[in-house]
């Protein structure tokens, strides 16, 4: 059976390629999920996007993740600094979860620069833009063994196993 999974993104990345370009780009959340739906598509799996800026909607979009999906890729935006909720429902869901970051968050202002959900993470990437979404991607399937044999080679076995 083909990999399963959810993106989700957290509050104002509706706005991307409006809010903060000097930070976070010009590519929009569009143009995120279409580059997303295309690597899926080569890879072969399925896949889901989602965005809200309500707290409550992410913790239940990834309650209906159970047995509908097999990884989480999730930019909690702002939430990844203060949501306790987001960590309790991902620590539930027992497939891959990787936190996106569009930015550094390393490299951040004091506000912007510890993520507590990522605690509850298999994996993090930040500061590689809109590319950590394929990143992550690539990372997911690679985690749940399904990567396409026009891929794994490239990666010189270290696939092999499915985890670092």
């Amino acid at each position: 059976m083909a990999a399963r999974i959810m993106i989700l993104n957290g509050p104002n990345l509706n706005f991307l390629g409006i809010r903060e370009p000097h930070i976070y780009g010009s590519t929009t959340l569009d143009e995120i999920e279409a580059s997303c739906r295309a690597l899926a598509d080569q890879l072969g799996v399925s896949m889901s996007f989602h965005q809200s800026n309500m707290e409550g909607e992410l913790v239940s979009l990834i309650q209906s993740a159970h047995g509908n999906a097999d990884a989480i890729i999730m930019n909690p935006a702002a939430y990844s600094f203060t949501s306790i909720a987001l960590i309790d429902a991902l620590k539930i869901f027992e497939g891959v979860k990787i936190e996106v970051h569009i930015s550094n968050i390393h490299a951040r202002d004091e506000l912007h620069r510890h993520s507590i959900t990522s605690s509850a993470c298999t994996a993090v990437i930040c500061g590689l833009g809109p590319y950590g979404y394929l990143a992550a991607m690539l990372a997911a399937v690679q985690r749940l063994g399904q990567l396409p044999e026009a891929i794994a080679p490239a990666l010189h076995g270290l696939a092999a196993g499915g985890k670092a």
